[in-house]
């Protein structure tokens, strides 16, 4: 199993980067997790065809983490001439914010007939959902956003891959994240400690709680990025385009 960072910027993209979208290929199907505003854009500057993605994992419902949907499923529909079902997954409130996203963006979007099926499931919280072969367990985190931010694990050909979602610390993101093969979390900030997001600092304290068999930092705001060389000497990051295998 393979996974690309296909964006691992913040909302306001620092760095130059793009906005969270990880792209996952797994021996019988493609998923991506999160699908940020600039989603579309990113995944044909590193020449990903959108028809291998079977399913969109979202952790919460910010314009970085599941904008780029609208721009996705229309291009389905206009350029890519998608046939295949699409599933998009994401916590309690995603069908509601997904329609009214992309009646705003485009008008009218919702009503047309597409050639492809597309299911949006909302899944509970603390439960392990069965998503087009992936078994996704949800962990709430904590980062306001108007609907329920989750940490994800996802399961497929026999491995793990967890993500925090942006949150500040809780147990949450212990529980996701615990003996992971692959482990992401957001690193927003490098010492200071802002609610809603996680540090480096904080993240220290609680590693050797998680424990998991590779970490990987994402989701840099301009003080991470300032100390990137010397946290790099120290530590695994993300990179648009750097694609890892799990």
């Amino acid at each position: 199993m393979e996974l690309t960072f296909v964006g691992c910027g913040d909302a306001f993209g620092t760095g130059g980067r793009f906005n969270t979208c990880f792209y996952v290929k797994a021996d019988a199907t493609a998923f991506l997790i999160d699908c940020g505003a600039t989603s579309m854009t990113a995944i044909r500057h590193h020449g990903i065809d959108p028809n291998s993605i079977d399913t969109i994992l979202l952790t919460h419902l910010h314009g970085d983490h599941f904008a780029g949907i609208p721009f996705f499923i229309l291009d389905a529909q206009l350029y890519s001439r998608r046939e295949k079902p699409l599933t998009v997954a994401g916590p309690p409130g995603t069908k509601a914010r997904l329609h009214d996203a992309m009646e705003l963006l485009f008008p009218g979007s919702t009503e047309v007939t597409r050639k492809f099926d597309t299911t949006v499931i909302e899944m509970p919280k603390l439960e392990t959902t069965e998503v087009a072969g992936l078994s996704v367990e949800t962990f709430p985190v904590s980062h306001a956003c108007g609907d329920p931010p989750y940490a994800l694990r996802v399961t497929v050909d026999g491995k793990t891959v967890a993500y925090t979602g942006d949150t500040q610390w809780c147990d949450g993101v212990k529980s996701a994240g615990h003996n992971a093969d692959l482990f992401i979390t957001e690193c927003l900030f490098h010492s200071r400690q802002v609610k809603g997001h996680l540090d480096l600092q904080t993240l220290e304290e609680h590693m050797p709680a998680i424990a998991p068999k590779r970490l990987i930092l994402t989701h840099f705001g301009p003080e991470m990025m300032a100390n990137l060389a010397e946290v790099a000497e120290r530590y695994e990051l993300a990179e648009d385009g750097k694609t890892v295998s799990i």
